[in-house]
């Protein structure tokens, strides 16, 4: 990294402004408020482009670049050849080359690292010129074209949607017909980046397209790799075990998954921590709760850099020169959707409220702040599974281990009616799915989506709940089908806890009033605990004394409703929370289960499960695993 700047060959990507004048050695003379940028129009010596009429970035197809075999020297701050000499001869544009690919390296680049903004290079002919929209300042490099004015001098760079297309910009002295893109041919266009000579690109370090897909995987962890770091790293033979069909015991279990899962958070913790945002725009809010909110967008979430979930946690910091230096770390209560790009964070109290500084906007970063708390679980998990041996059934051990099992039936009394209190009636489809389930200890039903999986699931569980007068425990991959599949269950009548994550307590949702904390709230049987929270809600905070107590009061009332309820609901990696540590649950249900890596089902598993359904979609999306090799290992494998 330079600066706020990553190099692109001898080019640099940013996300800052600037305004130029095409030639000019001295650019103290602009004016900075000028947003027009000038560049000498010459011959671009190649067709012109039809116009496209949508607004979309253009997509490069990353098979296109498979026959890539050659990098520039200098490519991404790193690609260097050993000798100096060699290094100083290489052009300022020399990622405007091709090698035998179709694309040109920067553009290869731009698409593969989802970068859209660009800062050409200070030694190219147009100075450090960062290409924007005249008219309002998009800086999307695959959206930007440009016209020559009615003067042969200059011309204006403008976004293809809406200002090009825009018929007022006719009354200017602009002639928007002959609107043409930067990008054609995928490569830049020649007056504005020149291609190298082909005795330049002679000179250049010859890499495989596997070596290239491999620097960019690299360079998002560490940007300043180089060659040298990716010839190191191919020397260290590092590939994981694969996921095996069937395993010697439980420790032979834990020694395939434990390393695929420590891969994934090294790479997980490596990335969220490498994320980093500066010169965000901030805007103020007070919560229903007394609480700070703090909106504003991250380019690396609409970039799909980075994974953000509601009660994710970040860090908001202020640097500035209105005041102080400020930092607060607050939980994701809102995500970018169809009608916000905004992420919103809820803050956490701390000891002076004034010093938030709500009157501020800009010179704001965010942090986002990474937590091993499910990937802990997993592996915790997985222990349990080894050394525990009532951690669950025979037949689910040796199941899980791939071992051959004689299939059990289960002694039970069947109901005579099927169909659940307050839940639609059943097909003869979903009948004959729920009596094979309630006497199997093992059991998958598929099926795609709008099949009413979600009503034979609450049916289910409605008839465990009362066949077997044990707990159930209802799990699944996202908060999301956690809190669909308890609103059914709900609907029967039995008594549901929903459990979520303590970040997650001032979310909102359609089952709210099924969660434990909000269970607690309204109980009236404990009214010193009753007492205490009113006033804890007038004051904002407790003395330690009355703090103490407050939280022993509510971790029994959290023990006696959980040890009441007829189901409890939570996410699979929610099922290794403390507060359910000491329960053993008989009867599991995971929804989703094609979407959850293995391991993380095991979360819910290992708590005593003698009977388990797994539901799902085999051919929906399987789990999202980030690192690579792990995912190639199989760790992408749902159970």
């Amino acid at each position: 990294m330079e600066g706020a700047f990553t190099h692109v060959g001898n080019h640099l990507i940013s996300d800052s402004a600037a305004a130029i004048k095409a030639g000019a050695d001295d650019l103290s003379t602009i004016d900075p408020d000028e947003s027009l940028l000038y560049a000498k129009y010459g011959d671009r010596n190649g067709r012109r482009r039809a116009d496209d009429d949508d607004n979309q970035t253009e997509v490069f197809e990353e098979d296109d670049n498979d026959s890539l075999n050659s990098v520039p020297v200098d490519g991404l701050n790193g690609l260097k050849l050993k000798g100096k000499d060699e290094e100083k001869e290489l052009p300022a544009h020399a990622c405007a080359a091709r090698g035998n690919g179709t694309s040109t390296h920067i553009v290869n680049h731009l698409v593969r690292a989802r970068h859209k903004e660009v800062q050409l290079h200070p030694e190219s002919t147009l100075g450090d010129t960062v290409l924007e929209c005249y008219n309002c300042g998009t800086k999307n490099a695959f959206l930007l074209g440009f016209i020559p004015a009615k003067s042969d001098t200059v011309v204006v760079l403008l976004c293809r949607q809406p200002c090009a297309a825009n018929t007022s910009n006719k009354d200017m002295n602009w002639d928007t017909s002959r609107w043409q893109p930067l990008i054609e041919e995928r490569a830049f266009l020649p007056w504005l980046v020149a291609t190298p000579s082909d005795s330049e690109q002679l000179r250049a370090r010859h890499l495989t397209p596997n070596m290239i897909a491999k620097l960019e995987e690299m360079w998002k962890i560490e940007p300043k790799a180089t060659v040298v770091d990716l010839e190191k790293a191919a020397s260290i033979d590092d590939d994981p075990q694969p996921v095996l069909l069937n395993y010697d015991d439980p420790y032979h279990y834990q020694n395939i998954f434990g390393p695929l899962v420590k891969m994934e958070s090294d790479y997980d913790k490596k990335l969220k921590e490498a994320q980093s945002e500066d010169g965000l725009l901030v805007r103020w809010d007070y919560g229903l709760n007394n609480k700070h909110l703090v909106s504003f967008n991250l380019h690396k979430i609409e970039s799909g850099d980075v994974k953000l979930a509601v009660g994710d946690e970040m860090r908001l910091r202020y640097k500035g020169e209105l005041r102080s230096p400020w930092e607060g770390v607050g939980y994701v209560i809102k995500i970018p959707n169809n009608q916000s790009d905004e992420v919103t964070l809820e803050l956490r109290k701390t000891g002076n409220e004034k010093l938030v500084p709500t009157d501020l906007s800009h010179n704001f970063s965010a942090d986002y702040v990474w937590k091993a708390t499910s990937y802990d679980r997993m592996q915790l998990a997985m222990k349990t599974f080894a050394v525990d041996d009532m951690s669950v059934s025979g037949y689910i051990f040796h199941t899980l281990l791939g071992h051959e099992v004689q299939l059990q039936v289960m002694k039970t009394n069947l109901p005579k009616k099927w169909s659940a209190p307050g839940l639609p009636d059943l097909n003869p489809s979903q009948v004959g799915a729920i009596k094979a389930v309630l006497q199997k200890p093992l059991s998958l039903i598929q099926g795609p989506p709008g099949t009413g999986k979600t009503v034979t699931s609450a049916t289910i569980i409605y008839h465990l709940a009362k066949m077997s007068g044990n707990q159930v425990l209802v799990c699944a991959p996202s908060n999301v089908a956690v809190d669909q599949l308890c609103e059914r269950v709900h609907r029967t009548g039995l008594k549901v806890v929903r459990l979520t994550a303590k970040s997650r307590e001032d979310v909102e949702s359609s089952v709210s009033f099924l969660a434990l904390h909000e269970q607690v709230r309204m109980s009236e049987h404990n009214s010193e605990l009753v007492k205490l929270s009113q006033l804890k809600n007038e004051l904002g905070e407790l003395s330690s004394q009355d703090e103490k107590k407050y939280k022993q009061l509510t971790k029994i009332a959290e023990r006696d409703i959980l040890n009441n309820a007829d189901v409890v609901c939570c996410t699979c990696v929610g099922a290794g929370d403390p507060r359910l540590s000491k329960m053993k649950f008989r009867n599991v249900l995971i929804d989703e289960s094609t979407q959850s890596a293995e391991p993380e089902c095991m979360i819910p598993l290992v708590l005593g499960c003698k009977q388990v359904v797994l539901v799902g979609d085999h051919k929906q999306l399987g789990p999202v695993i980030m690192n690579k090799k792990a995912a190639k290992a199989g760790l992408n494998q749902s159970l």
